[in-house]
């Protein structure tokens, strides 16, 4: 149960998943939660999404692994993790200490790795899982997972066999057509689809003539990218009938409420994180300053006004349920 922060105003329910605002973070840029404690108390986030999380420890890539570019940031960190047991025994108690619900970005290289992942993590304390499928399928010659809706299906297939949580598939923009994905994840039993993953860039240093980042490709994320994830959104919030959690260069209430207006249920914060620890409250409060504007009661309301038919037709968050 969530506490009722905000009179149960910003209450949403993510497939199951009750959340105390419609806010949660983006995996990668808030580590595991623990590391923003003197900044921000977990329990005003409607959920803390983990970064990246795989069966065993990851190094991560060689080489400069971040670079600021306008209006934004590339990163190629290399989903670098110590691992689901690491993550069991050391990290999910610190954060079972929380009222917050705790999602899960998990990665592996293969249908029956994802699977493992998920089975290791089906535990108290998580609450949901987020699949990563930007990884290379290393059982078919390194396709990302992500691009090939056969593909994509398979890893989610696999992930709910080996859970009873909540399963987000996280979509990459880097495909030709995202609302075949959606539809692909969705038919193969995702309960929610996050979106959307980082732009794939590049930054050359002009005077090394090199690239700058040791992978020389890196995601892209940041405030460059909204119009995009936007997009994104609200083309596949028509195509689908669960929900969304967009994200993608959110620095501000206004820009989250974007997001919900284009069709996403909830939202995630990532990049504003490393330049205001506490952003995820603050754009809460705006969002309740905005209901205020609209005369709305709770955020479900505004969910989609913007599509064309003028709603997405999903299930509110009863507020007699918060506590």
């Amino acid at each position: 149960m969530v506490k009722a922060l905000y009179d149960g105003r910003l209450a949403v329910d993510i497939a199951g998943v009750k959340m105390a605002t419609p806010v949660t973070t983006g995996s990668g840029t808030f580590g595991f939660g623990l590391e923003f404690t003197d900044f921000l108390d977990l329990e005003k986030v409607g959920a803390v999404t983990v970064k990246g999380t795989s069966l065993e420890p990851a190094a991560g890539n060689k080489g400069q692994r971040a670079v600021e570019t306008p209006s934004g940031m590339l990163n190629c960190i290399g989903l670098e993790n110590p691992g689901s047991e690491y993550f069991l025994e050391h990290t999910l108690p610190e954060l079972k200490k929380y009222n917050v619900p705790v999602i899960v970005n998990i990665y592996g290289h293969s249908p029956e790795e994802y699977g493992a992942v998920a089975k290791k993590l089906d535990v108290d304390g998580v609450d949901a899982v987020e699949i990563n499928i930007s990884c290379p399928n290393v059982k078919e010659g390194g396709i990302v997972f992500g691009t090939v809706p056969e593909a994509a299906a398979e890893v989610v297939r696999a992930v709910k066999a080996n859970t009873s949580k909540m399963v987000i598939a996280k979509l990459s923009p880097n495909v030709t057509d995202i609302v075949v994905m959606a539809k692909a994840v969705e038919a193969a039993g995702a309960d929610a689809i996050s979106m959307i993953n980082t732009l794939l860039g590049t930054k050359i240093d002009i005077e090394r003539q090199r690239p700058v980042l040791g992978n020389v490709t890196g995601g892209l994320s940041g405030p460059a990218v909204r119009p995009v994830a936007v997009r994104l959104v609200y083309q596949v919030a028509q195509a689908v009938h669960i929900p969304i959690i967009g994200m993608g260069g959110i620095m501000c209430a206004e820009d989250a409420i974007e997001f919900m207006l284009a069709g996403a249920s909830a939202v995630a914060v990532g990049t504003a994180n490393f330049v205001q620890p506490d952003i995820a409250e603050t754009i809460a409060h705006g969002m309740l300053a905005y209901l205020d504007r609209h005369n709305a009661q709770n955020i479900s309301e505004i969910v989609g006004l913007a599509l064309p038919n003028g709603k997405k037709s999903m299930p509110l968050f009863n507020v007699n349920d918060a506590v």
